[in-house]
């Protein structure tokens, strides 16, 4: 296993919820290292971070590892869903008809508030 396969692995792994769900893919071509990290995508915002501060030092970390042997590596986080969010976020305030989608609310009709 290659030095910087094995270095993001343990970063990953100790950073994650999920550390068994941790997979790095490693290719080389004439661009240099690719390394594609596949995580559980319940883990997905730890290895991000807040707008992506995480994975920007797990990248400077990678490329200081390439640096000391003499290659250049780069780091792919793979999102099977394509980086849509998974779960829409309700505005901020009271929630419209439109919101509530099939709530049944026949048994809030009769109170008298």
């Amino acid at each position: 296993m290659e030095a910087d396969k094995q270095f993001l692995e343990m970063i990953v792994k100790n950073i994650v919820s999920n550390p068994d769900d941790v997979n790095v893919e490693r290719t080389v071509d004439e661009m240099g290292v690719l390394l594609t990290l596949k995580i559980n995508p319940a883990d997905m915002g730890y290895v991000i971070g807040r707008k992506g501060q995480t994975a920007q030092a797990i990248r400077t970390l990678l490329k200081i590892v390439g640096a000391k042997n003499n290659s250049r590596v780069n780091l792919k986080i793979f999102d099977p869903e394509g980086g849509a969010r998974r779960t829409p976020r309700p505005s901020e305030g009271s929630a419209s008809s439109s919101d509530l989608g099939d709530v049944d609310t026949s048994a809030l009709d009769d109170l008298k508030i």
